[in-house]
């Protein structure tokens, strides 16, 4: 900051600091709505699918609708903050996702939920990589480092603290309270950011710049193909309801393609797919995800369903997942050092493999100390190992002025593949036995679905163990996640 030349030299650098820190809070505060958006709904689920009515495969959307359209959107929410300005942007997303909050609990029907859910989604879109430029663009130095320290925190502790909070709404309130407390929020949030952020102003023509086409036509690429997925599970594979929705899939996404090699400005320059540590490692990025928050899916109904827990145990069981997975974030810094980001990247996946396959055996009197708290910290700690290495990896072939594009990449992945680790998970599971069934029958899905979980992650570790590059990291490898 500044020095003043006026007449108290040492109060204007204090305040000045003391606002760049309010807006550093502000920001955590926002960024944290977001991220604890993906996991708060998971306790609620079983109560959520019984009071709306919900079948049980659809009941996955309340998960899927958010994390899909926040993850595809995300590229062009930063592109929109560049052009239209960060600020108005930022506060943009803000009430969008605060009004879709406050829609989502009056929902009464399961179609108004998901509807609410991918408005929310909307709006994080918006608001996250807009928080994370003004970041960028407000410290320098060690603030910067200290900033970017605090939101890579509320990334890997957000989602965590979804599944303590949500237990705790649910509990102590209903679950219609996971979404209303985003409500008051956000609106102190938006008072704050009116008075805090700097005004920042956009483009002449800046909506001729935005790859509008691309993000339509991947957006509904997605859904789509979510939509078929989580179907098979009743309809199967080889339906005409599957292969019609996966022929249209396909031909969305091979238009989005084709845009983004013609437009001026597309979200995915051509030349990143000839990026093969940065490809490599996103597509780690979303297998690891996608285990992740299915796991995450899965286990809240087990618990429930099965063992009898009420939400905010079913939270609190979920606490030593979170607090492995920071644990082996830290370990990874050092393992990187001395074996390099494709080691630790299979060393991290063989681990989630094998918390599956203790899963899979986890019986209808399953306990949750000796049976099943294990496998989720290896899971925990293998998904931990895997996210830091594949964020190293993904920058061998990227240039510093590229560095932004393969973070928003990384993220990207992150968040689609939360998407569809929910979808197929519970694709998989209702194949077997209804997901909202209780005891056998839904044990017997579980089972499956962490069969599956394995499946993935030891084919991610082949696939690591031949693409992702052996390289160790330096400073300017890091990049941020959320």
């Amino acid at each position: 900051m500044k020095h003043s030349m006026h007449a108290h030299p040492t109060e204007a650098p204090a305040s000045a600091g003391r606002k760049s820190w309010a807006i550093l809070a502000l920001l955590a505060v926002a960024q944290f709505m977001v991220v604890l958006d993906i996991t708060v709904v998971n306790v609620a689920l079983p109560s959520i699918g019984s009071d709306l009515g919900f079948a049980a495969g659809d009941l996955q959307w309340v998960v899927t609708a958010y994390v899909i359209v926040a993850g595809s959107l995300l590229l062009l929410g930063g592109r929109m903050a560049d052009l239209l300005g960060r600020r108005p942007v930022f506060l943009a997303g803000l009430l969008v996702f605060t009004g879709a909050s406050l829609a989502s609990g009056f929902a009464a029907t399961p179609d108004a939920l998901i509807a609410s859910r991918a408005a929310q989604g909307l709006g994080a879109a918006m608001l996250s990589p807009a928080a994370l430029s003004i970041i960028t663009t407000t410290y320098v130095g060690a603030q910067r480092t200290t900033a970017l320290s605090v939101w890579g925190a509320i990334g890997a502790g957000g989602a965590a603290a979804g599944m303590l909070f949500g237990g705790m709404l649910v509990t102590w309130l209903s679950w219609e309270w996971i979404f209303f407390i985003n409500v008051p929020i956000g609106i102190v949030s938006a008072i704050g950011a009116l008075h805090l952020l700097p005004a920042s102003g956009g483009m002449v023509n800046p909506l001729r710049r935005l790859d509008l086409s691309g993000a339509f036509a991947v957006v509904a690429g997605l859904v789509v193909l979510v939509y078929a997925i989580q179907g098979t599970g009743v309809h199967g594979w080889g339906s005409a309801r599957t292969v019609l929705l996966l022929v249209l899939s396909g031909g969305l996404l091979t238009v989005f393609a084709r845009i983004e090699r013609t437009t001026g400005d597309p979200l995915v320059p051509p030349a990143t797919w000839h990026m093969p540590s940065l490809v490599s490692s996103a597509t780690v990025m979303f297998g690891a995800s996608g285990i992740l928050v299915g796991t995450f899916f899965l286990n809240s109904l087990f618990f429930q369903n099965v063992l009898g827990a009420s939400a905010l145990e079913t939270g609190l069981a979920f606490l030593p997942l979170a607090v492995i997975i920071g644990v082996a974030a830290h370990a990874a810094s050092h393992l990187l050092a001395r074996f390099g980001a494709r080691a630790v990247v299979v060393i991290g996946l063989t681990m989630v493999a094998a918390g599956n396959l203790l899963l899979a055996a986890a019986s209808f009197e399953a306990s949750y100390v000796p049976d099943l708290l294990p496998a989720l910290l290896l899971i925990g700690f293998g998904v931990g190992l895997a996210f830091v290495a594949a964020s190293v990896g993904a920058m061998a072939d990227v240039r510093d002025d590229g560095a932004g594009l393969a973070s928003g990449l990384m993220t990207t992945a992150h968040e689609i593949g939360a998407a569809f680790g929910v979808a197929i998970f519970s694709a998989v599971a209702l194949g077997s036995g209804a997901v909202l069934a209780t005891g056998a029958a839904f044990v017997n899905g579980y089972s499956n679905g962490a069969l599956v979980g394995a499946l993935i992650a030891g084919t991610l570790a082949l696939l690591a163990l031949i693409t992702v590059p052996a390289i160790k990291p330096t400073a300017a490898q890091h990049i941020s996640m959320h």
